[in-house]
């Protein structure tokens, strides 16, 4: 269960998007869908993220996010000692839809097609 506990701590204040931006960036591909939202590699890689917030709004008893997610993957290849094939990272994008309860801070993260 993800908790956003900072991010709902500043709902309604300048400093919202920010928090969350910051939030999500500490969260690896454990908490985030990121190997679902791939779109030129084969694995996600668990390296830093860029966030962007896209739409914040106050959906009843939820704060709703539209979030961009930039992040890194490869095209896993046999790895072998004589494998001629570089291990190039890939630039992916993906779309998340975060619905964070204001009652607790659970956030439920939806890959967005």
């Amino acid at each position: 269960m993800l908790r956003l506990e900072s991010t709902l701590s500043v709902w309604g204040r300048p400093e919202f998007e920010e928090t969350l931006k910051r939030e999500l960036m500490q969260l690896g591909i454990a908490d985030l869908p990121l190997q679902a939202g791939l779109t030129s590699g084969s694995q996600a890689l668990d390296r830093p993220i860029s966030v962007i917030i896209k739409h914040i709004e106050d959906a009843g008893p939820v704060i709703r996010v539209m979030a961009g997610i930039f992040f890194k993957s490869v095209i896993a290849g046999c790895s072998c000692a004589d494998d001629p094939t570089p291990t190039n990272e890939l630039d992916e994008f993906c779309e998340l839809q975060l619905d964070i309860d204001k009652m607790t801070a659970v956030a439920t993260i939806t890959l967005q097609d």
